[in-house]
């Protein structure tokens, strides 16, 4: 386990759910990753973010998942690209297992 952080820190981070709309391949990447817009509800709209889960997942299977994403931190630029929020998933070595939730819900809800 790495450093405890506060309930305070905790409650900084604006997790949500949000539906993956449209997904590009991402060739200027130096690892193997595909670009996503994801879909955030009314309130937040649609995101652009990158993720490094081209092993487990084809770019048609993606479309429509709904994921949970972190929205709040600052901007990030990869590559010639602009990451605007970051896709949550589960890592083992370079595997990732995005997180969903377990049954549909509307785009833009909180995770707590």
């Amino acid at each position: 386990m790495e450093t405890t952080i506060s309930w305070e820190d905790f409650s900084k981070i604006d997790m949500r759910t949000g539906t993956v709309t449209a997904v590009y391949d991402f060739t200027e990447a130096r690892n193997p990753s595909f670009k996503l817009d994801i879909d955030f509800g009314p309130e937040i709209g649609v995101k652009k973010t990158s993720a490094q889960i081209t092993e487990k997942y084809d770019k048609e299977d993606i479309v429509g998942l709904q994921v949970i994403a972190v929205v709040n931190f600052p901007k990030k630029q990869i590559a010639n690209f602009m990451s605007e929020c970051l896709i949550l998933g589960a890592v083992e070595n370079s595997s990732v297992v995005l997180l969903q939730p377990q049954m549909t819900v509307p785009n833009g809800l909180k995770i707590s």
